[in-house]
């Protein structure tokens, strides 16, 4: 997407490029540790990212945009990331002027809370530089929105990340048992998102089924769930595979859910069966999504008819 699209798409949904913050006050509830398994997954996901200083990395910011009335999870997130990189800059970006003075008392060295939207509040740097992005997580921010802004909100966002850098994007429940999110790669050659992967995660201390993250799908998905969309084929799949493994539950519910997994992938969808994946609660759904189309085909019970 080159400039004058992403200018366009901006354009078209009234965000015209503005050095005022672009976007809407979100609820602003925020209970502690409610995205600590957001973070545990970015660990996972890409520690190196986390870790990098080399050249353009070296200052560039996690942002948590969107952190709410208090600025709990962007300090929980500071403290967990710089167990692996201590000089890491992180950024909480609230579009409410009362949310962003409330923070400062926490704010310090290495940890900034700026008035901004989804047009992130980077400053200039010396020699006409702006400050850049490494990676940004914007969980419960786009789900009041219309399905139509996400691309122009993703769009805006690209324009201040780092090629390589990490957009996480989802809709978690209160208490961030259950969440699901879009996992995007800013791509090198121009500033655009590349979608790399759907996570759905749950803490498994109570038996999971596949319908209950329909509720958390990110804005782009949520009203999808219709015949003829990737996300309500996989839904029904996942479920079907819940229903021909509930024997595993007998093991635990971990057990249960690492086999529903495994199952799924072999009615043709692209998601990573790995154990440090699924035995932690994460089912991590691949793009472009399908092995092979027609999942209903592969059912066992198809093929012995």
């Amino acid at each position: 997407m080159n400039q004058a699209t992403r200018a366009s798409l901006l354009a078209q949904r009234g965000w015209r490029r503005s050095r005022r913050p672009v976007g809407q006050p979100t609820r602003g509830k925020t209970a502690g540790n409610r995205l600590r398994r957001v973070d545990a997954f970015l660990l996972l996901y890409d520690a190196h990212l986390l870790r990098r200083e080399d050249g353009s990395f070296a200052g560039a910011w996690f942002v948590d945009l969107g952190y709410g009335a208090e600025p709990v999870t962007t300090l929980e997130s500071a403290a967990r990331f710089r167990r692996i990189n201590p000089l890491l800059p992180v950024m909480g970006v609230e579009i409410d002027p009362a949310r962003v003075a409330a923070a400062q008392p926490f704010a310090d060295e290495r940890t900034e809370f700026r008035l901004g939207g989804f047009n992130l509040p980077l400053r200039r740097l010396e020699a006409g530089r702006s400050e850049r992005v490494r990676a940004i997580r914007a969980f419960n921010v786009l789900r009041q929105y219309q399905e139509e802004d996400v691309e122009p909100a993703w769009a805006e966002l690209a324009s201040a990340a780092l090629p390589g850098a990490l957009l996480i994007e989802g809709t978690s429940d209160p208490s961030g048992s259950l969440w699901v999110a879009n996992v995007l790669r800013r791509e090198g050659s121009a500033p655009r998102w590349r979608l790399e992967a759907l996570v759905f995660s749950t803490k498994l201390r109570t038996p999971f089924a596949p319908e209950a993250f329909q509720a958390v799908l990110p804005k782009n998905l949520i009203h999808r769930v219709q015949p003829g969309e990737m996300i309500y084929d996989f839904l029904e799949a996942w479920k079907r595979a819940a229903q021909v493994t509930a024997h595993e539950r007998v093991w635990g519910e971990r057990r249960r859910f690492v086999a529903a997994g495994q199952t799924v992938r072999t009615y043709g969808f692209c998601v990573d069966t790995r154990r440090r994946w699924l035995a932690r609660g994460y089912l991590l759904l691949q793009a472009p999504f399908y092995l092979r189309r027609g999942w209903e085909a592969h059912l066992p019970s198809a093929r012995s008819r």
